[in-house]
């Protein structure tokens, strides 16, 4: 024994530094693992060195001579700096992902001459048919080790439980007797562990160490507008040392604060992963570890597993689904630096972001139905053709046949691409677990909304709901010193944020591409003279910006105010100056409102002093565009009801709508704009909607 911890010192200065030292339990897991040949849950917070001791773990294995460690991992992309470290030691580690394909051969080579010491996967990778028939068969009673990262990833009451980790379970049970077993994660409470036990093992030992985060000290303050959040950020980040984290619940979010960051002089960017080609995640990562941004405001996508030790503040612009998923988030901040602070923000969207993320959390029992009903009447679908065939979205789609998939209903095969097809598998809906799981995620809802406005120390509440064996007063938080940073902020300042939001330009990005089966006798790219130009939105629906008067207009006053017209024509004429300008405006014609967007069009159009000619027309009564669920079902209902009618100039248009969303009314109204001998075809809306974009 003492010889394997000599060993085990020895590696670890190696590893971190000759000053280094074990943390508390970090021994004590890597001689379970590889002296005692034990399974093992590790749960200890954020920053302890979790991926330490399996890197350490396989080194010490497999100098007994043990196989292979295969690792399991929801972040890949995110251990860049671990596997540096653990190279440091002479662990040669590969990863097998869809990034990565020309690596591949080199990983299986490695594993087939035994020269692979860890070899790194995602959970979708298990159900990857190359890797089941070529990879897993090779590794076959070989696995010295077995690590399954972010663990509770395993359990239904996960705060990010995943469908493919479902199948890691499967492969547990196929391993050797006396394989260890490790998994780790830092958001675990009693019920997760429990739930984990169950799944792996009445024999899983559970190591715990206290997730008390001595450095972080956090205070809780509730601004209702989002021009007072950005205010408040303009005004308190100055008082920060170091670099920070902001996030944020949407997409959009990230956009419009990083931009308001910079316009006063922050070094901020932002972050996500959206279909923005301009976003390089591994570049920002990379500038934000070396210092040359100093915030990056971001959604979840900077999740579990980035490490970068000197993080001094982590604000929430938003408040997060869980006091589970805060803390993971605030974790990232004090590991590395004597004092972090973590400050939640909290404002009237909240609420309705929460609830949506509920709502999608699970696929509704009649959407799966329908997904198999689907594939019953055909041999084999390709992804993009069964979406043209149901009513559902793209991403809740996706969940349903990964859960499908794991339940054995739906298999899959590769023709070209891949394809789904109906097992004769009996499949039966476990509505009590779905709606067990549902009640869970509203009880942590309303949980975190009262973490919010809880007056005790906030460590020891984040520390109790996580069932921390060791909660006590922090002594550090806002609560605990009776004091904290302001709670108000200047109206100047707040001013000055509502009209950066009222002179955002927001772009609209044409479509390039039809949906599937749209126009049979079309190729799907839309050739250039059909494709609409970049467009412009005045604001995004709802923010503290126009967005409030443009819900007003829609759905409370039934006429958009005079402001709006005011606003539009300073932005196109001001700002957006599209060139060619337009020589006509029409608008896009609706029989539920027939006068809402036509009445604004034919004010903006005097304001711009061109005609405004009503050429499209409704010939169809469809249901409403934001009951279309995925892209194809919604360019299929565009086109059923839209249609050109009378004389329409050969000069560039102004079209006009009042909320985009998905995009396709203004992109198939261009395309028959054009076809009908339109000129340049200038989207413009008086709003986006954000709800789609939360990643």
């Amino acid at each position: 024994m003492n010889s394997l911890f000599s060993n085990a010192k020895t590696l670890l200065k190696l590893m971190v530094g000759e000053n280094c030292d074990f943390r508390p339990g970090q021994w004590e897991a890597i001689e379970a693992i590889a002296s005692k040949k034990l399974r093992v849950l590790v749960v200890q917070r954020t920053g302890w060195g979790k991926s330490l001791v399996y890197f350490l773990a396989t080194k010490l294995l497999r100098e007994q001579g043990s196989g292979s460690t295969l690792l399991i991992s929801p972040l890949l992309s995110l251990m860049r700096n671990q596997i540096e470290m653990a190279n440091k030691i002479g662990i040669q580690a590969f990863t097998i992902n869809s990034a990565n394909r020309d690596e591949w051969e080199t990983a299986e080579a490695a594993l087939s001459n035994n020269e692979c010491d860890i070899l790194l996967i995602s959970p979708e990778r298990l159900n990857n048919e190359r890797f089941q028939n070529s990879i897993l068969p090779r590794m076959a009673g070989r696995v010295g080790l077995f690590v399954v990262d972010e663990a509770h990833c395993i359990s239904d009451w996960g705060h990010d439980f995943r469908p493919d980790y479902r199948r890691i379970v499967r492969i547990i049970q196929m391993l050797p007797k006396g394989v260890p077993i490790l998994g780790t994660t830092a958001t675990a409470n009693d019920r997760v562990i429990e739930d984990i036990q169950h799944q792996i093992g009445k024999d899983l030992k559970i190591l715990r160490g206290s997730l008390d985060r001595e450095t972080l000290r956090l205070q809780n303050i509730r601004l209702t507008n989002q021009s007072e959040r950005m205010a408040w950020l303009v005004e308190n980040l100055p008082k920060f040392q170091g670099s920070g984290i902001i996030y944020c619940l949407t997409v959009p979010d990230t956009q419009r604060v990083a931009e308001w960051l910079k316009s006063n002089g922050f070094i901020a960017e932002a972050y996500h992963a959206g279909n923005d080609n301009d976003i390089d995640r591994p570049a920002l990562e990379q500038a934000f570890l070396n210092n040359e941004i100093q915030i990056l405001v971001a959604t979840v996508a900077l999740g579990m597993g980035f490490d970068k030790p000197d993080i001094s503040f982590v604000i929430h612009f938003q408040r997060p689904g869980s006091v589970i998923a805060y803390y993971q988030q605030v974790g990232r901040a004090g590991r590395a630096v004597d004092r972090a602070y973590g400050i939640l923000l909290s404002g009237v969207e909240d609420e309705e972001i929460q609830d949506y993320f509920i709502k999608t959390a699970f696929p509704s029992v009649e959407s799966m139905r329908e997904i198999l009903d689907t594939l019953e009447r055909y041999e084999a679908l390709p992804f993009s053709e069964l979406l043209s065939k149901v009513n559902i979205s793209w991403g809740m789609t996706e969940k349903a046949l990964k859960m499908l998939e794991v339940d054995g209903a739906v298999g899959t095969t590769y023709n070209k691409k891949l394809l789904f097809f109906r097992t004769p598998n009996p499949w039966q809906p476990d509505t009590k677990r779905i709606e067990r799981v549902i009640g869970m995620r509203n009880f942590e809802k309303d949980q975190m909304q009262e973490y919010l406005d809880h007056k005790g120390c906030l460590m020891e509440y984040l520390l109790k709901a996580l069932d921390d064996p060791y909660p006590r007063p922090c002594g550090r938080c806002a609560n605990c010193h009776g004091r904290g940073l302001p709670r108000t902020v200047s109206n100047a300042v707040v001013i000055k944020a509502e009209n950066f939001l009222k002179g955002l330009s927001i772009p609209i990005n044409p479509r390039k591409r039809l949906s599937i089966g749209l126009f049979p006798d079309e190729k799907r790219v839309i050739p250039n003279e059909l494709q609409n130009s970049i467009g412009r939105s005045l604001c995004y629906y709802g923010d503290a910006g126009w967005g409030k008067l443009v819900r007003d207009g829609k759905y409370t006053n039934g006429h958009f105010a005079e402001e709006l017209v005011e606003a539009s024509l300073i932005l196109i004429q001001n700002h957006w100056i599209p060139d060619p300008p337009p020589r006509w405006l029409t608008s896009i014609p609706s029989r539920r409102h027939p006068t809402l967007v036509s009445d604004f069009a034919k004010r903006l159009a005097s304001k711009l002093g061109i005609p405004f000619l009503p050429v499209l027309i409704r010939i169809e009564e469809t249901p409403e565009q934001k009951l279309m669920q995925n892209s194809t079902m919604q360019a299929q209902n565009v086109v059923r009801s839209l249609s050109v009618e009378g004389f329409v100039p050969a000069e560039p248009v102004l079209l006009i709508d009042d909320i985009v969303d998905s995009g396709w009314t203004l992109t198939i109204a261009g395309y028959l704009l054009q076809s009908n001998g339109c000129g340049q075809v200038y989207p413009f809306t008086l709003a986006q909607a954000t709800s789609r974009n939360i990643n």
